[in-house]
Formats: structure tokens, C-alpha cells, sequence
């Protein structure tokens, strides 16, 4: 669990460092950026998301089928290779499709660490398993901002792409050498068995009794699942509002507080302060108070994310004090809901045992949110200001609740169930 709790969080550095590099790719060319629009910076993020989702759609397939440990060390070491790309380029479709690229190789993050829960971890603990996993990358995005943000304000914006780079190809080497898919390869690794018998054990390795599903049964079995549509309709709405913190965050207290990058930067830490808290305790709270039900704990965070939202635009023009002690509410709620979201539901109600691809479907739909709440908020914040976009993050919070409640009552299928 500790080897996965760093190498998914390690995936962050080349994702959400861009946000930090926002800034300084706005500003024009004689200043040393690239004199982008919120319009254009705003499709270069959205790009990553719709890649990143449509890859979580196809890799949470493969991840059912192909070693989690393959895929996970292809992506670390692919998205690595792309932020130093990025860094080294300048045109705005030659960054778009730089990034979207990114966006893809990210995606065999996820879906690959919940097959690896799935293996080692039974369901009546998984809600607190992926709970500790979901406080890694609150952790590594937290330490994203202030790696990123002083990389970028003492080497300018590339810097915010170049650093993180190196820290996420490291990270690859160090999974490479250390994870095993599952108890049966472990024990393969520590007796060193001949190749027969480790055919055997890895045929073995998924915990499933039978024939494993095809692709085409695997997709079947997700996409007709209305649950996790509504779960993944939900993580889209939530995911909109998630990300107008993370990408746009640094940017916005840039301009209405007028302040430094690294400063920004070292404010928004808190946000994965907040998050660290509300990743563990609610997948704690709904296995031990709620009976395993997810949609009670999501919705009430949902509601008081809206809340928060709202406090925040006003806060971040009047209030560096209250801005912070926002920022940490605001992402204990974000992320508490989101954790639910992306892993511990959809492994919950995942048919015949297919939790990677649930997962992968649930956060296709989700990024899909994600990616047009970046065109959104680019386009309001460059034609009607900082302010309307904000409200429209909130809002996008409160109809987040409202397709969560459809599964008020939702319970976990047990393992038995699920592989059936």
C-alpha cells in the first residue's frame, strides 16, 4: 500500500504543476512567457483531461488484462518524457498536443494501483485501503505546488515542467523495482520459482475463480451498469469544480491578490492539507458508520463544497487569513467525495469483478466534466471575470449532490458477488 500511496501520488508532479506555469505562459514574450489567452490556456488544459479520460476508458479495460506494473511504469516514465517536451516547446497546437499526450500516459495511473488494491486488499476493508491511497496524491500535489512553484519562480515557467519531470522518472524506477502485482508474484519474486510454475501463479494473481472476462464482456459488463453512470455524471460535475481550484487556483490569487507565484503556490498547499484529511476519514466513516454506503458522506461534502465556494470569491478579495483557512475546508470537500468516487464506489459496485474497469469508466465520464470545466472557466474568466466563474464551480458542486443521492442507499457487492 505504501509503494502505491507514493507512485500514484508521483503521477501528480506532471499533471497539476502546470497550473503553476499558468502564470508565467499568460504573460507576453518579451516578458518571458508565451502571451497566451484564457481561452488557449484553457484548451491545453482541457486537452490533458479528455485524453486522460478516454485513456482511463480504454486502460481500465487493458488493466483487467495487462500487468498493472507494466502499465504503471510506461505511463511514469512516458509523462515524464512529455513535461520535459513541453518545456522545450512554445506554439500553442505544438503545447496542445504536447499535453494531450501527457494526458493519456497519466491515465495508466489509476486504474492499474485499484487492480493492484483489488488484488491484495478483501472489499470489507477497501474503503479505508483507497482512502490511504487517495492521501498520496493529496500529499504529492501539495509538494507539487511548492516544488513547481519555486522551480517556476527562480527558473522561470519551464522550470514548473522540468523538475517535476525528473522527480516522476525517478519515482518510475523506483516501482519498477519495488511493486509486485499481487501476493502471488510477491511470493513468486521471494522463492524465485521456475517459469512453469509462474505461469501457473500469475493465471492465479487476479484473486478470481474461473476463466477471466474478455475486453469485449469486460466493457459490456461496465457501460450497462447504471450505477456507475450516475457515479461517473457526479465525478464529472465534481471534477469541474475540483479542477477550477487546482488548475486556475495559483493564477486567480495571483491577480486579485497580487502576489507572487512561489506565494500563491505555498497557499494552495493547504488545499492538499484539506484533502489529505478528507481522503482518509470518509472512506474510514462510510466503512465503519455507514455499512459500506459511499452516496451519504459524498452528498453532505458536495452541499458544504458549494457553500465554500461561494465564501471563497468573496474571502480571496478581502482576506489572506480566511482565503487559506477556505482553501483547507475546500479540499477536505473536494476530495474527501472524490476519492469515494474514483476508487471505492466503482470498485463497490463493479459486476463480476472487473474493479479496474469500472473505475476507468467512472473516471472517463468524470474527466469529460473536468475538460469542459477548463474551457468554461477560461472562457468566463476572460469575458466576464474571476467572480462568475467561481459561481459557476459552485454550482457545478450542488448538481455533483444531486446525482450522488440517487445511490443514497447503494451498499458494497461483496467479493463473492462481484467475481459472479
Amino acid at each position: 500500500m505504501w509503494v502505491l500511496w507514493w507512485v500514484y501520488g508521483a503521477f501528480y508532479f506532471c499533471r497539476t504543476n502546470l497550473s503553476v506555469a499558468v502564470p508565467g505562459m499568460q504573460k507576453s514574450l518579451a516578458l518571458g512567457g508565451l502571451g497566451l489567452t484564457g481561452t488557449e490556456t484553457g484548451s491545453i488544459l482541457a486537452s490533458l483531461k479528455l485524453t486522460y479520460g478516454i485513456g482511463q476508458l480504454i486502460n481500465g479495460q487493458l488493466a483487467e488484462h495487462v500487468s498493472p506494473r507494466r502499465l504503471l511504469g510506461l505511463g511514469m516514465l512516458a509523462s515524464a518524457g512529455m513535461n520535459l517536451l513541453f518545456g522545450l516547446s512554445a506554439g500553442f497546437y505544438t503545447l496542445l498536443v504536447i499535453w494531450a499526450a501527457n494526458g493519456y500516459f497519466q491515465s495508466l495511473g489509476w486504474t492499474p494501483c485499484v487492480r493492484v488494491v483489488g488484488n491484495w486488499v478483501p472489499a470489507q476493508r477497501r474503503g479505508k485501503a483507497i482512502g490511504i491511497l487517495g492521501t498520496g496524491y493529496q500529499v504529492t500535489q501539495g509538494l507539487t505546488y511548492l516544488v513547481a512553484g519555486y522551480s517556476a519562480q527562480y527558473l522561470g515557467w519551464r522550470g514548473a515542467v522540468y523538475v517535476p519531470a525528473a522527480i516522476l522518472a525517478a519515482s518510475g524506477v523506483f516501482m519498477l523495482a519495488i511493486l509486485r502485482d499481487s501476493p502471488a508474484d510477491q511470493r513468486l519474486s521471494d522463492e524465485r520459482k521456475s517459469d512453469k510454475r509462474d505461469a501457473g501463479a500469475r493465471r492465479e494473481h487476479a484473486g478470481q475463480a474461473g476463466p477471466r472476462n474478455s475486453l469485449a464482456q469486460t466493457l459490456i459488463l461496465t457501460i450497462s451498469n447504471p450505477a456507475l453512470w450516475l457515479l461517473g455524471i457526479a465525478l464529472g460535475l465534481l471534477n469541474a469544480c475540483r479542477y477550477g481550484f487546482v488548475d486556475w487556483g495559483v493564477a486567480h490569487l495571483t491577480e486579485v491578490q497580487d502576489i507572487g507565484i512561489g506565494k500563491a503556490a505555498l497557499n494552495y498547499v493547504v488545499l492538499a492539507i484539506g484533502g489529505v484529511a478528507g481522503s482518509y476519514l470518509t472512506g474510514w466513516i462510510t466503512d465503519r458508520f455507514f455499512g459500506g454506503r459511499r452516496s451519504p458522506a459524498i452528498c453532505t461534502l458536495l452541499v458544504l463544497l458549494a457553500v465554500l465556494t461561494l465564501l471563497y470569491e468573496r474571502a480571496a478579495q478581502t482576506s489572506a487569513v480566511a482565503t487559506i483557512i477556505l482553501l483547507m475546508l475546500i479540499g477536505f470537500c473536494v476530495f474527501g467525495p472524490q476519492v469515494l468516487l474514483v476508487g471505492t464506489a466503482p470498485a463497490d459496485l463493479a459486476r463480476r469483478g472487473t474493479p479496474a474497469a469500472a473505475a476507468g469508466f467512472v473516471n472517463f465520464l468524470g474527466y469529460m466534466g473536468a475538460a469542459l470545466g477548463d474551457k468554461v472557466t477560461g472562457y468566463y474568466k476572460d469575458h466576464e471575470g474571476w467572480q462568475v466563474a467561481i459561481y459557476i464551480w459552485a454550482g457545478w458542486a450542488l448538481a455533483a449532490a444531486v446525482a450522488a443521492a440517487m445511490l443514497w442507499n447503494a451498499k458494497p457487492k461483496s467479493d463473492e458477488t462481484s467475481k459472479t
